[in-house]
């Protein structure tokens, strides 16, 4: 059972209360294109507000990307999607609404009840392609197609988050020369940055379908690197599906996109499969034992009566437009006006990107060592804070709860010019650290060490000490000593070990790596001394 705690997450105070009208009512996560929050329309209809990271937001390429996208996204309707029914481009930050749909999504689904029935699986195939194809029919692809990008509702799924996670490549727009997506979920051609057709989302249809099915990924778990490597090159064993379910999987994993099923083969097939059962009313049912209890939905947040306070008047007013040129100077105004509890208030419009972490899908709402006090204290500045012209040490966050026994540090920020050591002191500025971070011109950015190992988790949950011990027990050698981040996001984490056997958490709460003279990461860092 869901419970209305673990879906809707309260206002933190680097939470803006109300966007362009929408007054929010709770978090309910985050994903690598930005925060998403629960609001109403004026009618109390519950919708999802998705709020664009600032690093991306402030990419002049990126919103002519975004821009493109939303206007395609506009036109896409369908009986399986979460339809977009706002959207504000040139806003700071852009942002778009679509319609909440009250479901768990099938990561989560499957993490409560494990693997789902065939018959369910049929269903979920026929509808969420139904679902694509309504994307495609506006002349978009999805890319990222995955069970966390599939809401369960409890008469049928919801596919979200179509043909935006185009724009949030910031290397091309065009069809070719890309890689966005997730390495578990990608198909051939989108790994080694081929063609993107709609039959790349008929690949990951399949991959999604056999998650549900066996409760893991088709490909196996393992790092990004492994597993694009099996999706390319090797034969997935479909001897672990259920048998019904073989042939069309198989059909729509034909390594040529130009052999598998179309959308329209897949719920022909999938409706012939469940006989009578298509057309007597059991998708509903289905769905609402896979589903589960309903959380409550927060109701609207009633307007405030008006207040003769300036400071709560600037907290609850509609974010205005700034030009990015102005917001060091609306920072500094609203200091000396309001003081200090009007600049935790604004600090998100001025220095959120910089400061503040954000949580990843299906992902804990807060990292290890993380605090709400530590992230609203981070200075809005594109570089780490300095002193004398060298990164500032940061001291643990104030009533933290961190994991048994471990030394935190958080947040502390890591750029090509200091290091991080699993020692004291723990932010060297120098590289003679465990840790460094390097961006060379010809490569993705990287994690780098001479002393150290590093495992990345994708399954998309928080590290603890145990799956650290786990994963880093098989992590020998050179090759686990260069980390790259390209499959790395806000919410990340991963696992580092160094030759004296102290382990560490490292969660990513900012990843800054676009532009390459500026890169840095803010991170929040549990350590356990000879815990290997």
């Amino acid at each position: 059972m869901r419970s209305t705690t673990e879906v809707f997450q309260p206002l933190q105070a680097d939470d803006p209360p109300v966007v362009a009208g929408y007054r929010l009512a709770a978090r309910l996560g985050a994903g690598g294109m930005g925060r998403v929050y629960l609001s109403h329309t004026q009618g109390g209809r519950p919708v999802a507000i998705k709020l664009v990271r600032p690093e991306l937001a402030d990419d002049p390429a990126f919103r002519r990307r975004f821009r493109r996208e939303v206007e395609a996204a506009r036109r896409v309707r369908g009986a399986y999607t979460a339809e977009l029914i706002d959207a504000d481009t040139d806003g700071v930050p852009p942002w778009l609404a679509t319609l909440y749909v009250p479901g768990p999504s099938l990561t989560e689904a499957v993490a409560r009840r494990g693997p789902l029935p065939v018959s369910t699986v049929l269903w979920l195939m026929a509808g969420v392609a139904e679902a694509l194809q309504a994307v495609h029919a506006a002349g978009v692809v999805h890319r990222d197609l995955k069970p966390s990008n599939v809401l369960l509702a409890d008469d049928g799924p919801r596919v979200i988050d179509f043909g935006i996670s185009i724009a949030a490549d910031l290397s091309s727009h065009t069809a070719t020369g890309s890689t966005v997506g997730t390495p578990h979920f990608m198909a051939p051609e989108q790994a080694i940055g081929g063609e993107i057709t709609p039959a790349t989302d008929v690949f990951a249809l399949a991959q999604t379908a056999a998650f549900a099915a066996l409760g893991e990924p088709l490909y196996g778990d393992g790092i990004a690197p492994v597993v694009l490597y099996r999706i390319v090159h090797e034969e997935p064993d479909l001897s672990r599906l259920p048998e019904p379910l073989r042939p069309l999987i198989a059909r729509c994993l034909a390594p040529d996109p130009g052999e598998r099923a179309t959308l329209a083969e897949v719920v022909r097939w999938c409706r012939r499969r469940l006989d009578t059962d298509a057309d007597a009313g059991a998708g509903p049912a289905v769905w609402r034992e896979v589903t589960g209890p309903e959380a409550t939905v927060p109701g609207p947040v009633p307007t405030p009566v008006a207040s003769s306070n300036a400071a709560a008047t600037l907290l609850l007013r509609p974010a205005r437009r700034w030009a990015p040129g102005r917001r060091t100077a609306l920072t500094t105004a609203a200091a000396v006006t309001a003081g200090a509890l009007v600049l935790t208030g604004v600090t998100w419009l001025a220095g959120h990107r910089f400061g503040l972490g954000e949580r990843a899908a299906d992902t804990p709402a807060s990292t290890p060592g993380a605090t709400k006090s530590a992230r609203s204290t981070a200075p809005p500045s594109s570089t780490p804070p300095t002193a004398g012209g060298a990164p500032r040490a940061s001291q643990p966050a104030p009533n933290a709860s961190p994991a048994p026994g471990a030394v935190v540090r958080s947040p502390v920020w890591l750029n090509e010019k200091n290091s991080l050591s699993l020692r004291e002191p723990m932010l060297r500025e120098d590289r003679t650290g465990d840790i460094r971070l390097d961006c060379e011109d010809d490569a993705d950015c990287a994690l780098q060490s001479d002393t150290s190992v590093f495992v990345q988790l994708f399954n998309g949950k928080a590290a603890s000490l145990d799956a650290c011990r786990h994963l880093l027990s098989g992590a020998i050698g050179s090759a686990y000593r260069t980390w790259s981040l390209a499959a790395a996001d806000d919410g990340t984490h991963l696992c580092v070990k160094n030759a004296s056997g102290d382990i560490a958490v490292l969660a990513i709460q900012v990843k800054q790596t676009t532009l390459r003279e500026t890169a840095f990461l803010q991170l929040s860092m549990n350590v356990w001394r000879k815990a290997a």
